[in-house]
């Protein structure tokens, strides 16, 4: 190559900021542009001849897999993170390209270019995904599961109970005269009440039970794994004893009751379509014969 062109050549290398980097078949380098001084404290010439172990260091297990695939003539990309001599961490796109000369791989070249920028980029979309998933399915105001979390919910648990033999309880629960919180205190201590008997109800549950706001002040209980109606029958007291406690919000002073209305599978349906008609038809029933309306003060 012409002393112009050669020139040249390491002006280009030495003006980006990527690594650029050559490491012959005995695993020396053979060249390494400037960009090797900002990315690991070491200048283009303390670079040259130094063996890649030692380069790499601790890290040098970790890229073993690709130095050897480069040496057998395979292109390897990988990404890579480290610590610059200020601190900082930088994600890096590493690719090796090996040098083959008639067959013979000489050596390999390696380019890396910082990512971090794309990497954080990444991270934080991942953070929006997982929020826009949760938002999707759970209740923004309880931060309870919500009814569209149901649909996957139950189907699994009906097959569940199926399999095993146990029964499926369903209880639908809404809190009584809720109404007339909102009209006596206003809907920001209304939601301030949502939010504390969806606290108690997610205290009260086992880890195998799950709570959904289904609308409004309307709850849904699962009560997978069950033997026996009497079972059924405990879980729902254990939540209905969690919630129906003297509760202070604001200007409201209440004791909480809930109505309720349930069913269980394979007893009272095949499917959650029957499973949840006949829960809310007994809950209209429970409403209609009455039940104790909080105490408000």
């Amino acid at each position: 190559m012409p002393d112009e062109a050669l020139s040249l050549a390491n002006k280009v290398a030495n003006a980006v900021d990527s690594i650029l980097g050559y490491w012959s078949s005995d695993l020396q380098c053979r060249f390494a542009n400037s960009a090797y001084e900002m990315w690991f404290g070491k200048s283009s010439h303390e670079m040259l001849g130094i063996s890649i172990d030692e380069f790499l260091g601790a890290s040098y297990e970790l890229s073993l897999p690709h130095i050897r695939g480069a040496l057998n003539g395979e292109i390897q990309v990988f990404e890579r993170t480290i610590t610059r001599p200020d601190g900082t961490i930088c994600h890096c796109l590493a690719s090796y390209y090996p040098d083959v000369d008639d067959g013979t791989v000489r050596g390999f070249m390696v380019h890396a270019v910082d990512v971090t920028a794309m990497k954080q980029l990444e991270f934080k979309l991942d953070k929006c995904e997982t929020r826009a998933e949760r938002l999707a399915s759970h209740d923004f105001l309880t931060g309870l599961p919500n009814r569209y979390l149901l649909i996957d919910r139950i189907s699994g648990l009906l097959s569940q109970a199926e399999s095993s033999g146990t029964l499926l309880g369903i209880a639908l629960m809404d809190i009584d005269n809720f109404r007339r919180i909102n009209e006596t205190y206003g809907h920001d201590v209304g939601d301030g009440v949502l939010r504390e008997i969806a606290r108690r109800m997610k205290g009260a549950i086992h880890p195998t039970e799950t709570v959904i706001r289904m609308d409004g002040d309307e709850f849904l209980l699962l009560t997978p794994g069950l033997r026996s109606v009497v079972e059924a029958s405990v879980a729902i007291s254990r939540l209905l004893s969690a919630v129906q406690q003297p509760l202070q919000y604001g200007r409201a002073a209440l004791i909480p009751t809930l109505s309720f209305g349930n069913s269980l599978f394979p007893l009272n349906g095949s499917d959650a379509s029957e499973l949840l008609t006949r829960a809310d038809r007994v809950l209209v029933q429970s409403k209609k014969f009455g039940n104790s309306s909080p105490s408000v003060t």
